[in-house]
């Protein structure tokens, strides 16, 4: 089976700059909702493993138990973009944060390499 190539997702370095030089970090609005969607669907994986091996009348704790190991793998594979919305979010905000954290120190030290 032969994949079909996928254009490049943009990272940090390819993300608009804000009003002052720095990458732009995306919104907390937008870092909840990438979590809150990436939870939702492993809990969907979840509990239809969970229901699927309760209508086949398998006693309810040890379901649990076999649904919670299926679903690790399961969510990996069918969760990948979801999964790689959310690193990339988390990553963006995390170099935005230190990219911004790194300028106030230039300010502070009274650097040459400060855009003010």
């Amino acid at each position: 089976m032969v994949e079909e190539p996928r254009e490049p997702t943009p990272g940090p370095v390819d993300e608009p700059a804000a009003r002052d030089g720095l990458p732009q970090a995306p919104s907390a609005k937008q870092s909840l909702a990438a979590m809150w969607v990436y939870s939702l669907l492993r809990f969907a994986v979840f509990f239809v493993l969970f229901g699927l091996l309760w209508v086949a009348r398998v006693p309810g704790f040890l379901a649990a138990v076999i649904a919670v190991f299926l679903s690790v793998p399961l969510s990996f594979v069918l969760l990948a973009r979801p999964r790689a919305r959310l690193a990339r979010n988390l990553e963006q905000r995390v170099e935005a944060r230190k990219a911004r954290g790194h300028n106030l120190d230039d300010k502070l030290s009274g650097g040459t390499d400060s855009q003010s």
